[in-house]
């Protein structure tokens, strides 16, 4: 059983997926990571979001930037965004992730920063873990 599904658009953004795995891991926190692009493997997409027992997704992809609104699509658990870097200093996959239709919520942390997702999931999932929630710290 895992906390966090961290999805992935593509093979090449794998270091962003270990910076925020290893966030996880210092709180705690299960994860696992999954490379499932949403316009070259919808159906793998779909399988995992509605296969999975995680409690939260981190999404991360660049240039349209697809995967977290797909992934917020077919579920109601929190989704993360994660925009990457990829072309026009991320401006492309920062714009996608955070302008998505109402009614398909995303929370979208900055481009590249894979912590502060990663951080952003430990606090939700504190909401209703003890445990967890005394290892939180505010930033300053």
């Amino acid at each position: 059983m895992v906390d966090v599904l961290i999805m992935l658009g593509s093979e090449s953004d794998m270091p962003h997926a270990e910076k925020c795995k290893k966030v996880l891991d210092e709180y705690g926190v299960a994860s696992e990571i999954l490379v499932a692009s949403a316009h070259r493997a919808p159906d793998k997409v779909d399988a995992a979001v509605k296969g999975s027992d995680a409690k939260v997704f981190i999404a991360m992809a660049g240039l349209s930037a697809a995967l977290p609104g797909v992934v917020a699509s077919k579920t109601t658990k929190p989704v993360i965004g994660v925009p990457l870097n990829v072309k026009l200093e991320g401006l492309d996959a920062l714009l996608s992730s955070m302008q998505l239709p109402g009614g398909v919520p995303v929370a979208t942390v900055g481009i590249d920063n894979a912590k502060n997702a990663a951080l952003l999931a430990v606090r939700i999932l504190a909401l209703n873990n003890a445990t967890l929630a005394k290892k939180v710290k505010p930033a300053g």
